[in-house]
This record gives C-alpha cells, sequence and structure tokens, in this order.
C-alpha cells in the first residue's frame, strides 16, 4: 500500500519562486497580521500568481481549534467562536482542542450560493427543532485563507456574499424562515488579469493591500524560471527536500515576526505621516491608513526589528494605498501611476523632498541636505 505522503499533491516550494517580491511579500504580511485585509494580486497571464499562493498554504503556521467543531471556533475567543461551543462553555462542558494548519480554501467562480454560504437541513428543523446546518467554504475559511482565482469574474451575487462576510466577519444562512449564523473571519486573497474586466470598487476597497504580478522582461531570469519549474516537474520529492531548509527557515522567521507584532512600536510622528500621504493622496476613508499602519508594524515585525522606521513604511504603503486612489479612466497605466503618486508624496512627506509642477518629487542636492 502507498504511503499517504506519496498521495500527496506536491506544491511547489514558496522559496523557490524567483521574482515576484511584492506579491510574496504582502502574503507574507498578511500571515503575519491577518488583519491588514487580504491581497488582491492582479497581473498578467502566467506570471505565477496561483503558484505563490498555493505555495503559501506550506508556510502557514498552525491554529489551536476546538475538536469535532465544523467552524474552526477558537477554544477562548468568543468573537471566533460558534453558537455550539459558546453553549458548551455556558453549561461548564470540557473543550478539548487540537492544532490544524490555517485552512486555505478555494472559492471556485462556479460555485453555488449553498456551497459557499452551507445550508439548512429543513427536514431536521421541522421534525425535532434542531437547526442542523451543513457548512459551505466559509466556515470552512473562518480563521483561515479564502481564495478566489480570477476574482474579477466572480459572479455579482457571491461578490455581495463576501462583502457582507467581510464587513460583519459573520456569515447568516436563511432558510424557510430559519435562521442559523457563524463565525466568518477569514483573509481574503484574490488573483485575477485586469485585462479580463476590474473588480467592482466595493470588493476592490475591502483588500488591505493590491500587489502587481509582473512579467520578467530579463532572459537569463526567465530562463532560470523555466529551469526550476521543469526540474520540479521531472522530480518533485527532490526539489522540495532540497529547499527544506529554506522553507523552514521562513516559517520560523513568519513565526517569530506573529510573536514580536504586539510589541512593535511605530512612533506619532511615523502614525501622523502616514496619515498626511492618506490624505495627500485623497484616499476615501480610513481603510488605507488602517492598512498602512498595520503593514508597516508586520514588515518591522518580519525583520526582527521592534520598532518602525521610515523604511517600513516605504516597503508597505504603496502597495496598501494604489488600489484606493481615484482613478483616471484616461490613464492606460493607472496603477503604475498611482504607485508613483504615493511615493512621491510619500517623499515629500517624510524624506523632506521638493515638489515639481507635474507633481514629482525631487531629491535635494548634496548641499541641501
Amino acid at each position: 500500500m502507498a504511503k499517504k505522503d506519496n498521495l500527496t499533491t506536491p506544491i511547489f516550494p514558496f522559496t523557490a519562486i524567483i521574482g515576484q517580491d511584492q506579491m510574496k511579500t504582502a502574503l507574507q504580511l498578511n500571515v503575519i497580521d491577518t488583519k491588514i485585509g487580504g491581497v488582491l494580486i492582479m497581473g498578467d497571464r502566467g506570471t505565477g500568481k496561483s503558484t505563490v499562493i498555493r505555495a503559501l498554504a506550506d508556510l502557514l503556521p498552525e491554529i489551536e481549534v476546538v475538536v469535532d467543531d465544523k467552524f474552526n471556533s477558537h477554544p477562548t475567543d468568543t468573537g471566533l467562536m460558534s453558537d455550539d461551543v459558546k453553549t458548551k462553555i455556558e453549561s461548564n462542558e470540557e473543550i478539548k482542542t487540537k492544532l490544524i494548519k490555517i485552512p486555505m480554501v478555494d472559492l471556485p467562480l462556479g460555485a453555488t450560493e449553498d456551497r459557499v454560504c452551507g445550508t439548512i437541513d429543513i427536514e431536521k428543523a421541522l421534525k425535532d427543532g434542531s437547526k442542523q446546518l451543513e457548512p459551505g467554504l466559509l466556515a470552512e475559511a473562518n480563521r483561515g485563507f479564502l481564495y478566489v482565482d480570477e476574482i474579477n469574474l466572480l459572479d455579482d451575487h457571491l461578490v455581495d456574499i463576501l462583502l457582507d462576510s467581510a464587513a460583519s466577519g459573520w456569515n447568516t444562512v436563511e432558510r424557510e424562515g430559519i435562521s442559523v449564523r457563524h463565525p466568518a473571519r477569514f483573509v481574503l486573497v484574490g488573483s485575477g488579469n485586469p485585462e479580463e474586466g476590474e473588480l467592482r470598487p466595493q470588493l476592490t476597497d475591502r483588500f488591505g493591500m493590491r500587489a502587481q504580478a509582473s512579467t520578467e522582461q530579463n532572459p537569463e531570469i526567465r530562463a532560470k524560471i523555466v529551469e526550476e519549474r521543469m526540474e520540479f516537474d521531472r522530480s518533485p520529492i527532490e526539489f522540495i527536500q532540497k529547499h527544506n531548509e529554506k522553507q523552514q527557515q521562513l516559517r520560523d522567521r513568519i513565526l517569530n515576526a506573529k510573536e514580536l507584532l504586539s510589541d512593535v512600536k511605530i512612533s506619532k510622528d511615523i502614525r501622523t505621516k502616514l496619515s498626511d500621504v492618506c490624505s495627500s493622496c485623497n484616499v476615501d476613508g480610513l481603510r488605507g491608513d488602517m492598512a498602512a499602519t498595520r503593514a508597516a508594524v508586520a514588515y518591522a515585525a518580519l525583520h526582527n526589528r521592534s520598532e518602525v522606521t521610515y523604511d517600513d513604511v516605504e516597503a508597505t504603503i504603496s502597495i496598501c494605498l494604489q488600489h484606493r486612489l481615484r482613478r483616471d479612466v484616461t490613464d492606460v497605466d493607472y496603477y503604475n501611476a498611482e504607485s508613483d503618486r504615493v511615493e512621491h508624496n510619500f517623499k515629500r512627506i517624510f524624506l523632506g523632498w521638493a515638489i515639481d509642477p507635474y507633481g514629482r518629487a525631487i531629491e535635494p542636492s548634496n548641499d541641501e541636505k
């Protein structure tokens, strides 16, 4: 009989992925701090968007959940706990727990509403009065990651469900006058090709970050990427084993960052300047301020620093703000242009650079420095 390990589909190692640093950084930061708000990854076909996201699953740490609970309930946090677990705790029943890998759940484009939200067993409810819920993908993704490939092609009614769950952290299922709800706190990760259409602004705004997946133009690097992929396809187990040490080092680094996160300090000066950048870029609402602040803190933790620096803000602010700026429909290279706009305002506010008549930051001369 074949070993179970041999039946597992091999996943390309995260540390073996060449390039796409912005995408990889954004995903790692959302593992460290799940409250950043998720990642939207847009880019050309064949740039490895799905490969990077699926490779992330192997790096996810473990979480403690209640045994035999369908919603990955937290044993102590009531906001991440199903009603059944709450009832057991109120009745002083013993709660058993176990460790599982943080879930990474795929939401297919053709999924039905019942598959996403779950269904209520009406016959059982009418027969004995119990509210029996058959969990859907939102239940499976609670306290984990929900991944939607080609998210810009997702049906509007499913988009509405995601928006509702993302806003409230709960999923409510109603059938024939019977209502059941359960926690649905997940990190939303979406990918797509902008040529196939843009997302609804309401959904785009829910993402904490937007990373750009670009096609590598350097011939030597392109050849190296092809070589690595062919080596993986020839002998995936050996390829994975070759990267085991780097994978473990990155896991340890992420775990260390999660533990350090709550101790990382961000000064009032940096917080004020960060919000000044958001205001100068005419960012609507405060989600941009929150995401950029959390991302800078997580980036500092990832680099084992106990205090946020200007470098941490510079490394993360564009991917937190570029998708929140008002779009100029005449600009065919919109996202690159808006990334530059954020960068120029960062340099003006944080580094004291001057701004030319075209809104571009001008580095001071050596005498001015």
